[in-house]
């Protein structure tokens, strides 16, 4: 197609790319790269500050996603005990025995 020739790309299932490693393509421009030496590099540089402030800012910026649905699962749960404790009780069971099936 003569469009796709015009823009440099060609028939992937009637082209050649290149052997392995060198694969052929468009001359990539614009495209920088910087380097740093291994023994100028300091991985850990304010690690204990950085891990402290950023695990603080994750957790606040989730603890409502958290929070809320947790503590209504709590008070949920807390009802159905207690609701399960007093109708398997003596009053209980009194006070809803006629709605047995």
């Amino acid at each position: 197609d003569r469009r796709m020739a015009a823009l440099g790309l060609a028939d992937a299932a009637n082209s050649f790319l290149g052997d392995w490693g060198s694969i052929g393509g468009q001359k990539q421009r614009g495209i920088i790269t910087y380097g740093l030496s291994a023994n100028r590099q300091n991985p850990f540089a304010h690690a204990a500050h950085d891990a402290v402030f950023n695990t603080f800012r994750r957790f606040r910026s989730q603890v409502l996603y958290i929070v809320p649905p947790m503590v209504i699962g709590y008070y949920a749960m807390d009802w159905a005990i207690h609701r399960n404790e007093y109708l398997n009780s003596k009053a209980g069971l009194a006070e809803f025995a006629e709605e047995e099936e």
